[in-house]
């Protein structure tokens, strides 16, 4: 399974994600146990909201962080995320 780059990306209904106070870190919750998370990875996943498409989250990214050049290293985590149920396209 491959990212669209044209649909919209959404998080998992089956997952959660969350601030966990004692981890001090975004984390994802699932019914089989957690995925901490750095802070990249959580600004990423906190984008995927089912209104955006990838070059949507990626240009979103490089406004709020004031750079360019993105592209490539949110595509690989969201194919990871893909991957690994994180987040869905329809």
């Amino acid at each position: 399974m491959t990212l669209n780059s044209e649909l919209p990306i959404h998080f998992s209904r089956t997952h959660r994600l969350q601030w966990e106070e004692a981890q001090q870190k975004n984390v994802i919750l699932y019914p089989e146990g957690m995925v901490e998370l750095n802070e990249s990875s959580s600004e990423i996943l906190k984008l995927c909201d089912g209104t955006r498409s990838l070059a949507q989250i990626i240009s979103a990214l490089e406004q709020k962080f004031s750079t360019s050049g993105l592209s490539s290293d949110v595509t690989a985590f969201l194919e990871v995320a893909l991957q690994n149920g994180w987040i869905t396209q329809n």
